[in-house]
């Protein structure tokens, strides 16, 4: 058991049923009253954060996540199948599950898999990966403003805003974590 007390960032902490993970926390000690802990939190499982004042003496369970490598095998028009490397063990995760992630990782790529009690509830992405460019539109010579980008077509599907330079076949770099072109590679 964990008090509201003890949150730190990044904490996960059970609550009515649910997992949530602390996003920001703030000790506030007024001058009249009982001091309280002001917790920014995030459901794990439906990714909506939520305002809360808690006791510092609170109790909460502590939730323990699981982290595991796992490598993305393929879609079959309703489930996408991830294997695990060590035990080959497959497992079909709904597009709900994976929504975030699979517009960056290609078949045979590697993403991360969050688990609650053995349950998987979240795919990441890797914070960067290199993709192909499928589709965009050419940029026009002469037309060089600063900072002008035009949007493209990733091999995986995700459309990703580049600079005008840039051409189809092209590999760039993204960052997974805010959908932005980083680099030509």
């Amino acid at each position: 058991m964990i008090t509201a007390g003890d949150f730190r960032n990044g904490l996960t902490f059970e609550m009515d049923g649910e997992i949530y993970q602390v996003v920001d926390f703030q000790h506030v000690k007024p001058g009249k009253g009982a001091a309280f802990v002001r917790t920014k939190y995030k459901n794990l499982k439906t990714g909506s954060i939520k305002e809360d004042a808690f006791n510092p003496k609170d109790k909460f369970k502590k939730a323990h996540i699981e982290t595991k490598e796992m490598q993305y095998l393929y879609n079959d028009g309703e489930l996408y199948y991830f294997m695990d490397p060590d035990t080959y063990e497959q497992l079909p995760l709904n597009h709900e599950q994976v929504k975030d992630a699979i517009k960056f990782i290609k078949e045979n790529d590697n993403a991360t898999m969050k688990f609650y009690e053995g349950k998987p509830f979240e795919v990441e992405a890797p914070n960067f990966v290199e993709l192909v460019i499928t589709h965009t539109e050419p940029g026009v010579k002469g037309d060089t403003a600063t900072g002008a980008t035009k949007p493209a077509t990733v091999e995986t599907g995700a459309e990703v805003q580049v600079p005008l330079f840039v051409n189809i076949d092209d590999k760039i770099k993204i960052d997974t974590r805010t959908g932005e072109y980083l680099s030509r590679v």
